[in-house]
């Protein structure tokens, strides 16, 4: 059975089609539930999904089968047992390098410029991964280096995100970005954007690094939505929202 064609039925929540219609709306009905949903009604789930309420009850049973989802005695569909082990498994077999590391090449690739990844340790920032930049002249920090908290692109998204109370942090959780010209180093200039896992909480910082000479605000303001949608990526991928940070674009 087809999908309803609906003019105004809501967009599938983040599913793109495989090639395998079955599998799309399967994953449709699960990707259906918010973080903020117990349970969704059949006529709830059609509207989410923009399908029929036969197809989603036909779904539905076999995702119960799965124990992915559960019909609760009211009627209503709730989560089943099944998603959380496979969430469980997934966080256990983790490895916060496989995530980057793909994500932080590809950036590199597409600007050339020199693409780092920090995390807080208690007043300093930790430099845990990097991509050296493609020319010649670079910025000369390296992993293990250890930096201020309060200057630089990498550490003021790490005190945003940490909570930071103030105006200036106030801006950059709005945004998701923060970019500075000569702050940490007077020869240096970055942007960077925070790095979340399971329940939104803050992993670090991913940014851009490069001379003054070759990076200003304004070409730091044309790479702001390639990183942040790697920063929305690697969120996703973590098992944090990444739409915040796509919505900021």
């Amino acid at each position: 059975m087809m999908a309803k064609k609906e003019e105004n039925a809501p967009q599938l929540l983040g599913v793109t089609p495989s090639g395998v219609d079955v599998i799309d709306r399967a994953v449709a009905l699960l990707f259906a539930f918010k973080k903020q949903d117990r349970s969704l009604t059949l006529t709830e789930l059609s509207k989410r999904t923009g399908l029929y309420k036969s197809t989603v009850l036909r779904l539905a049973a076999a995702l119960c089968h799965h124990r992915l989802m559960i019909r609760l005695e009211d009627g209503r569909f709730s989560l089943g047992s099944a998603t959380f082990s496979l969430g469980t498994h997934y966080l256990a077999n983790l490895n916060l390098s496989d995530v980057l590391l793909p994500l932080m090449r590809e950036l590199n690739e597409q600007i050339g410029e020199t693409v780092s990844f920090h995390i807080r340790e208690g007043d300093h920032r930790l430099c845990l991964f990097r991509i050296n930049s493609q020319f010649s002249v670079r910025v000369n920090v390296q992993q293990g280096d250890v930096q201020a908290l309060d200057r630089g692109a990498g550490g003021r998204i790490l005190l945003a995100f940490s909570g930071e109370p103030g105006e200036l942090y106030d801006r950059v959780r709005n945004v998701y970005t923060y970019a500075s010209v000569g702050e940490r180093d007077e020869q240096t200039s970055g942007i960077s954007a925070p790095v979340f896992g399971s329940d939104q909480k803050l992993i670090g910082a991913v940014g851009i690094v490069a001379p003054v000479s070759r990076l200003d605000m304004a070409l730091m303001a044309q790479y702001r939505p390639a990183l942040l949608d790697i920063a929305a990526r690697a969120t996703e991928r973590l098992g944090g929202d990444g739409a915040p940070m796509l919505a900021a674009i």
